[in-house]
């Protein structure tokens, strides 16, 4: 019997509701506990396990302090479209980014720009940088090895 896989609407809410969670350094059980769940509750609602009902799905948006429709859009102008959603690899490559120290951290500062040219531009540099790491050995010296070269 094979496992059955999460419908991939299911696991992008939850990783939307993992990463707001996460953005408001809320643990799974402090969550559970405001909407009446188990933590384990939570964690298959986050992962697409369990599909999340809608009148707890408008619990989850108050506790989180969001609306319900945040946990359905890709960006602030369109709604939730299921084109490439169907990896779930990929979104679960993409959710565990978006949850990790780093992914936060960069959300969080990218946020801060208000300027939508200035953003432009932070993509573009993110942009360059991946390709350019395609092309370039995996070991790019740091400051520190390039200066001991300087030495000599």
């Amino acid at each position: 019997m094979s496992a059955k896989v999460p419908n991939p609407i299911d696991a992008y809410v939850g990783s939307r509701v993992r990463t707001r969670r996460l953005m408001l350094g809320m643990s799974q059980e402090r969550l559970a506990e405001q909407i009446g769940v188990t933590f384990q509750q939570v964690q298959k609602y986050e992962k697409g396990t369990n599909r999340i009902g809608a009148s707890r799905l408008q619990a989850i948006a108050g506790v989180l302090a969001v609306p319900v429709a945040f946990f359905f859009q890709q960006d602030n102008s369109q709604p939730l479209n299921t084109d490439g959603l169907g990896a779930i690899n990929g979104l679960e490559d993409l959710s565990d980014f978006l949850t990790s120290k780093e992914g936060l951290s960069l959300n969080k500062a990218f946020m801060k720009i208000n300027d939508p040219s200035i953003r432009q531009s932070v993509l573009t540099l993110i942009k360059s940088l991946a390709n350019a790491s395609d092309v370039l050995p995996n070991h790019i010296p740091h400051a520190a090895d390039a200066s001991v070269g300087l030495r000599n």
